[in-house]
């Protein structure tokens, strides 16, 4: 159906399409509640479970530490990356630091498992129960929790003789992470709970799609030993969910190589992150006989700085003639790049205005 027809139909419809949408949004609420529900209360048990087990085991300081790792090498195999060493870790720690079992009772209102992962980064009980109750009363999207958290919006205000203008600061700052209604089945955790594959439509953005999609297989395409691995994979991390857009293994390398896409100008921000990548696949995912692994971000709006080539933990020197020979040239990948981006936008003029 075309762009016309829709816009025939909307206006035709308006009022009653509205009220469609709101009962289906309504809708997905209550499922996904449902859902968040039972995720708390599984995760709230799991970390009982494994605390009751530590307190009965080994007293060794590394015990717990092996246990986790050992469960999560079984749970995994069982029921996927969801029960990974660090999820386990949060669930011990949700268990620890909300040990009573009222809040599942209650279900504090409006929080999900990713609330509460924030909500975990904050040492001091006070703090952590105030943020709580506040990103309940006020209903907090997990994102305007995160910021309020790092921006130690309680500290602040706590100290503020006049507390109004924190306040007003507050609201505004946050309200662009307040106006996404579909947040609550964006959530790659219950996807994972529930057994089911992450959409990466939620995470990307129309052009972003089609960059990388079209990145994807041109890189399989170049037949210089790529082995796809993964897309949009998530990150659990305790400042946050993170998706690397592309995952492949070289076995002419032997290392695995992270690709992330930037629709904007490349920042020190973004090199950090993909350090972090790198590290954490280096110390979770690298194997005996793999080199350390390589990270490439790329920008898709200059042609200056496309690409930018990361190897920690080693010799870059000593891999430098086989990426070379390996990877794509900065050249191919802006090349690619660029020529993706102008048939999307000429495809789609409606993307390009809003960006």
């Amino acid at each position: 159906m075309t762009s016309k027809q829709l816009n025939i139909i909307e206006q035709q419809s308006g009022k009653l399409l509205d009220d469609l949408r709101d009962i289906i949004l309504k809708g997905r609420a209550m499922a996904y509640a449902a859902a968040g529900a039972a995720l708390l209360d599984t995760y709230w048990n799991l970390g009982r479970r494994i605390v009751e087990e530590e307190q009965h085991g080994s007293k060794r300081a590394d015990y717990g530490t092996q246990l986790l790792r050992s469960l999560s090498v079984v749970l995994m195999q069982e029921f996927g990356s969801g029960y990974n060493f660090r999820n386990l870790f949060y669930c011990r720690q949700f268990y620890s630091y909300f040990p009573n079992p009222e809040i599942l009772h209650t279900r504090v209102q409006n929080l999900t498992w990713s609330h509460f992962r924030e909500l975990l980064r904050v040492d001091d009980e006070k703090a952590r129960q105030w943020y709580m109750n506040e990103a309940s009363q006020e209903s907090w999207s997990v994102r305007a929790l995160s910021r309020n958290i790092s921006s130690h919006y309680y500290e602040r205000l706590l100290s503020s003789q006049v507390k109004k203008p924190v306040v007003e600061e507050m609201k505004r700052l946050t309200a662009p992470y307040q106006a996404d209604k579909l947040e609550f089945i964006k959530n790659p955790v219950v996807a994972e709970f529930l057994g089911l594959s992450n959409n990466p439509a939620f995470t990307e953005s129309a052009l972003e799609t089609a960059i990388i999609s079209h990145l994807q297989n041109f890189l399989m395409e170049l037949g210089k030993g790529f082995a796809f691995v993964a897309r949009q994979q998530h990150i659990a991390t305790d400042a946050g969910d993170f998706f690397i857009d592309l995952v492949f293994y070289n076995y002419i390398l032997k290392c695995f190589v992270l690709i992330d896409l930037k629709t904007a100008q490349i920042t020190h921000q973004d090199v950090g992150q993909m350090d972090m990548y790198v590290r954490m696949y280096d110390e979770l995912k690298r194997g005996e006989g793999d080199n350390p692994t390589l990270g490439i971000l790329l920008c898709a709006e200059t042609s200056k700085d496309i690409a930018r080539y990361s190897v920690l933990h080693g010799n870059e020197q000593l891999f430098a003639a086989k990426y070379l020979t390996c990877l794509p040239t900065q050249e191919e990948l802006r090349r690619e790049i660029e020529q993706q981006k102008e048939l999307f936008l000429l495809q789609h003029p409606e993307v390009g205005k809003e960006e």
